[in-house]
């Protein structure tokens, strides 16, 4: 049974699921160069297509994830920014509570599969709702055998009406026990503090995380007296939590402007970080005693903040715990795919398979590479072909060098695991500055994180339930070796955001840790994305050939080919 899983809101995506196992999924922003493309993802599906060598008719169901998108994705990303706190979203919410909403909806749903039938599918079509999507993916992708009893919870900005879910998932089905309305939302609060610290909402929650360290302790404090009166646990409902002040949090903007005016900008931040983690791990606790259960799974966007993910592992009743990778809606499609193939398989169809890695794109030959250097103009670069490119690439982080590799399948989501990377010794503090200088251009406070082998993780993080953390999606105090490590630690608080890998997730980039590991003794390597700040990840050798050029990079590992620039190029 073939299912084709589709998100056409923020972050678009396309994913097939065959027979239970996830076999493929890439998001629209890879292919056009656009980060966080919105709307239909035409280029994602007719490259799975090709990919896997399918035609339409062998598509059994096409899922779309969320039952509507908001008008508000339909748009660019940059043109979103300008609605959401404008005049005109101030418009749409005053018409979606008219019956003119349900009949942009209907319209909506037309238009929707419109798109897909102009690609050449006739397939049965079935929306599913955005917060179930987002559930199917936290339960259905973990590792936790299916007739064990698990606490499955969603929590985003909103979707479908919902900021938030709570289901119990057993013997292979989910079933929902409470719900909140977006009018609630905590994770609508912490975009709304994006926006007025003139960051982009949607995208740049991150930066405010990592600048909440940073304040002082009376900073904290003065920070969450002006937070603490937005959100707040229910005292009726142990399964929800609700706003404190009247109208939608949507509407408290101006609000919030005049609760943080003067204020200093880490002291916000840390107010905003320390009032969200008292309100998401409190309802997070309460959640696990109702249900008496003790191991979870997480999705949606406000489980991408990697600091209350922290708090929230830590909490006593937490045996065990998965939160699914790249966990914002870039990763619904998977949901809506995993939903349909549950609702949908037959008695003789096999069960769906654990998430296995997040290497789910398209690879590419050394042939592919040649063709792509052949086309550049430029002369000031010289290349060679190497068998074990690994043992290469190690020295070179040995001898101090930053080098970008791309390599194998593309990971899918926000965070790069090895195969879209940029490398460099952890323990050289120089790595950093190098790095922002030629390609990330990044905020001066914004952490790198490490990669690190399965079997030496023990001796840099603190993770005293032995929870996976293959996907960077959770953080861990650093034990006293943190100075291996340095570089690639939070400099304020030495937290590590790391990728624990072992051999069998990927062959390759294990090897070159293993490499660095025999000429250096440290188990670990700097990781981070490789792009242009404000650009997608790389998609293949023609991106990261682009990148190469337009940076500083000295030297980039494409497939079986070292590259490296006679002389620095101008970037």
């Amino acid at each position: 049974m073939k299912i084709l899983g589709i998100h056409d809101g923020h972050n678009a995506s396309a994913c097939l699921i065959e027979d239970g196992e996830l076999r493929f999924a890439i998001q629209e922003e890879r292919l056009v160069y656009e980060k966080n493309k919105s709307g239909f993802p035409k280029k994602s599906i007719e490259l799975l297509m090709k990919q896997l060598r399918l035609k339409p008719e062998e598509i059994d169901l096409i899922a779309f994830a969320s039952r509507h998108v908001s008008p508000l994705f339909g748009t660019a990303l940059g043109r979103q920014y300008k609605r959401m706190f404008g005049i005109r979203r101030r418009v749409e919410s005053i018409i979606m509570k008219t019956p003119l909403y349900n009949l942009y909806k209907a319209m909506s749903r037309v238009q929707r599969k419109r798109n897909i039938r102009r690609l050449g599918f006739r397939n049965k079509v079935k929306f599913f709702d955005h917060h179930l999507c987002h559930a199917a993916t936290a339960y259905y992708g973990s590792h936790f055998p299916r007739n064990e009893k698990v606490l499955v919870l969603t929590n985003d900005g909103a979707g479908d009406g919902l900021c938030a879910t709570v289901s119990i998932g057993e013997n292979g089905k989910l079933q929902r026990l409470a719900k909140v309305k977006s009018d609630h939302s905590l994770a609508g609060v912490y975009s709304l503090t994006t926006k007025l610290l003139g960051f982009q909402p949607l995208e740049h929650e991150y930066k405010l995380m990592g600048m909440a360290p940073y304040a002082s302790e009376r900073g904290h404090k003065i920070g969450y007296e002006a937070f603490k009166k937005y959100v707040s646990l229910s005292e009726k409902d142990p399964l929800k939590f609700k706003k404190s002040r009247r109208g939608a949090i949507k509407t408290i903007l101006p609000q919030l402007e005049k609760d943080t005016r003067y204020m200093r900008f880490d002291w916000i931040c840390a107010g905003l970080q320390r009032f969200t983690e008292e309100v998401l791990v409190g309802w997070v606790d309460n959640c696990l005693k109702a249900t008496a259960t003790e191991k979870l799974a997480l999705a949606g966007g406000i489980f991408m903040n990697v600091k209350a993910n922290k708090k929230i592992m830590e909490l006593k009743q937490v045996k065990d715990m998965f939160i699914f990778p790249s966990c914002g809606d870039e990763t619904v499609s998977m949901g809506a795919a995993y939903a349909a193939y549950a609702e949908f398989r037959k008695a003789t169809d096999p069960d769906i398979q654990p998430l296995k890695d997040f290497y789910l794109g398209d690879d590419f030959s050394n042939e592919k590479v040649l063709k792509e250097i052949d086309k550049l103009k430029t002369k000031n670069l010289k290349w060679k072909k190497i068998k074990n490119i690994e043992k290469e690439l190690a020295q070179l982080l040995v001898d101090g060098q930053v080098v970008a590799r791309c390599k194998g399948r593309m990971e899918f989501g926000a965070r790069a695991l090895g195969n879209r990377s940029i490398l460099a010794d952890p323990s050289n503090l120089r790595c950093l500055r190098e790095i922002n200088l030629m390609v990330k251009k990044r905020d001066f406070w914004m952490p790198f994180a490490p990669v690190m082998l399965k079997e030496r993780a023990d001796e840099y993080i603190i993770n005293k339930k032995s929870i996976a953390a293959p996907y960077m999606i959770l953080s861990f105090d650093t034990t006293e070796k943190y100075d291996d490590l340095i570089a690639a630690v939070h400099q304020a608080d030495l937290t590590a955001r790391p990728q624990i890998i072992d051999k069998t997730m990927n062959p390759d980039y294990y090897s070159i840790l293993k490499e660095f590991e025999k000429l250096t003794g440290c188990g670990a390597l700097l990781n981070t994305s490789f792009n242009l700040h404000g650009f997608p990840i790389v998609h293949g050798p023609k991106e990261a050939l682009d990148v190469f050029i337009r940076s500083g990079l000295r030297y980039l590992a494409v497939g079986n080919y070292l590259i490296e620039k006679k002389q620095q190029m101008e970037p």
